[in-house]
C-alpha cells in the first residue's frame, strides 16, 4: 500500500483527523475503552507538533441507546492524551466553524458525532460525498487530513471516504499499525504453519474468512458456533438450538453447504473440537466428549479440557496465528479456559500473532495478559474482517497516492 503517514506532515498545520472513538455505552455512560488509548498516540503527535487540531467521530447509529453526543469522549480521550480536549456540539455548523478558526497551535477540539448530520451515513463512492455540504464546509478550513479511524474504514461515509479525496490525506498511526498486521495473513510469507482460530458466534462472518484464506492458512481450530456447526456437518449431535432460541438454525441453513465444501476440499486444516463444556444441574462447570452426545438438551459454552491442550499445542508450534472470535462465553469464568488459556499459549509462543475483533480481545485485559504478548492487538471489528477476506477498504483506498489534487478546487466550490 502506498500512504503518507505522519511523518510527511510538516507541522504547524491546521489539521482534521477522523478517529473511531465508537464505544461500548452501559446506562448512558461510555465506556473507556482500547480505542482510545490507541488514538491517543496519534492524538498526542499531532499536538507535541503544533498543529491545530480538529477532530471527528461517531458514537453509534441513529435511533439506538448508544447514539450519543461526543461529550464524555473529548472527557476520556483528554485522559488518555492528559492534554484539554473541547468538545463542541456542532459538526459543521457555524459554531463548529468559530470554534475551528479559533483554534492555537497545539489546542485540540472535538466536533460533534458526525452521525449526527445528514451526510455521513449514506453508503456513497468518494466522489459523490466529496460534494456533500459536510466536506465542501470543512475541506477548505483545513492544510491536512489524517485518517486513523481504521476500524470503520469498510464504510463509505463522508468523513471516512470523501474529505481525504479533497484534501491532502495522511494516515495515522492507528491506521498504519491496523493495516499492516492485519493484512499480513495474506501478504506476508511466513516460515512455518499459519494457524487461525474460528470461533465465536457469527458463524457466516468466520466462514467468509475461512472461504478466503483456505489456501493460506494451514490449520483452523474450530470453536464456538462456528465449531458446533462443523461438528454438525461430519455427523455428530451438536450445533442445535435449545427450546427456542435462534443461534444455530439460521446459520446453519445460511451456510451448511459451505461448511461441507470446506470439509470435502481441505480436510487436514480444520481442528475439531473432541470435547465441550456446560453448565450441569448445579450449575458447575461440566464436559461432554463430543463422540458421546446424543439427543443434545444443553447449550455449551466453551471447549473442553482436551481440546484447549490440542488447540494450544498446536498454535504454539505455529509461525502466524490470527483469532477471529472467542472460544467461549469468556466473560463467565467457569466458561473463560478455552479462550483464556488459548490465548496465554500464543502470547507465549514466537509466532506473529493478530488477536482481532473486540469481543475477543477484550478477554486480554480481562485475564490480565500483557498485550505485548501479541503481535498486534486488532481494535477492528468489520474492517478486520475485510482485511482478512481481501474485500476493499474504501477508507484505506482512498488514502493512496496523491489526495491534494483536488483540495483547491474545494476551496473554490465553498
Amino acid at each position: 500500500m502506498s500512504y503518507r503517514t505522519l511523518d510527511d506532515l510538516a507541522g504547524g498545520q491546521r489539521v482534521l483527523a477522523r478517529l473511531d472513538l465508537n464505544s461500548p455505552v452501559s446506562v448512558g455512560v461510555v465506556q473507556d475503552n482500547r480505542r482510545f488509548s490507541r488514538h491517543a498516540e496519534t492524538v498526542t503527535e499531532l499536538i507535541e507538533a503544533d498543529h491545530r487540531v480538529a477532530l471527528l467521530a461517531h458514537q453509534g447509529r441513529p435511533g439506538r441507546d448508544t447514539f450519543l453526543p461526543l461529550e464524555q469522549h473529548a472527557d476520556i480521550l483528554a485522559d488518555h492524551i492528559d492534554h484539554h480536549v473541547e468538545h463542541v456540539p456542532d459538526t459543521f455548523g457555524l459554531t463548529a466553524r468559530d470554534a475551528i478558526e479559533a483554534l492555537d497551535p497545539g489546542e485540540v477540539i472535538l466536533l460533534e458525532n458526525t452521525r449526527m448530520t445528514d451526510d455521513e451515513l449514506p453508503e456513497r463512492d468518494p466522489a459523490a460525498h466529496a460534494d456533500s455540504d459536510l466536506v465542501r464546509t470543512l475541506a477548505p478550513m483545513f492544510d491536512a487530513y489524517v485518517g486513523d479511524a481504521y476500524s470503520a474504514t469498510h464504510r463509505r461515509h463522508a468523513s471516512i471516504v470523501g474529505l481525504p479525496t479533497v484534501m491532502d490525506a495522511h494516515a495515522g498511526r492507528v491506521m498504519v499499525s491496523e493495516y499492516e498486521a492485519n493484512s499480513a495473513i495474506a501478504t506476508r510469507e511466513f516460515d512455518g504453519e499459519v494457524t487461525m482460530v474460528a470461533g465465536g458466534k457469527k458463524a457466516t462472518d468466520v466462514i467468509d474468512v475461512m472461504a478466503a484464506m483456505q489456501d493460506r492458512v494451514d490449520n483452523f481450530l474450530l470453536a464456538g458456533v462456528v465449531g458446533e456447526l462443523f461438528l454438525r456437518v461430519v455427523g455428530y449431535d451438536v450445533g442445535r438450538d435449545i427450546d427456542e432460541e435462534d443461534v444455530y438454525e439460521s446459520q446453519w441453513r445460511a451456510n451448511r453447504e459451505r461448511i461441507r465444501l470446506l470439509v470435502e476440499n481441505h480436510p487436514s486444516s480444520l481442528v475439531f473440537p473432541s470435547d465441550l463444556a456446560y453448565a450441569d444441574e448445579n450449575d458447575e462447570r461440566a464436559e461432554d466428549t463430543v463422540a458421546d452426545v446424543r439427543n443434545k438438551d444443553h447449550d455449551y459454552r466453551d471447549i473442553g479440557a482436551d481440546t484447549v491442550s490440542q488447540f494450544s499445542e498446536i498454535a504454539g508450534n505455529s509461525a502466524a496465528v490470527f483469532v477471529k472470535g472467542a472460544l467461549g462465553v469468556f466473560e463467565d469464568e467457569r466458561f473463560s479456559t478455552g479462550t483464556a488459556r488459548l490465548l496465554e499459549a500464543i502470547g507465549r509462543s514466537d509466532a506473529f500473532s493478530v488477536v482481532g475483533g473486540g469481543d475477543t480481545s477484550r478477554a486480554i485485559e480481562m485475564y490480565g495478559m500483557d498485550e505485548e504478548a501479541f503481535s498486534h492487538v486488532s481494535i477492528a471489528g468489520g474492517a478486520y474482517i475485510n482485511a482478512l477476506t481481501g474485500d476493499p477498504l474504501p477508507g484505506v483506498e482512498v488514502l493512496r497516492g496523491e489526495h491534494g489534487r483536488n483540495r483547491d478546487a474545494a476551496r473554490d466550490r465553498a
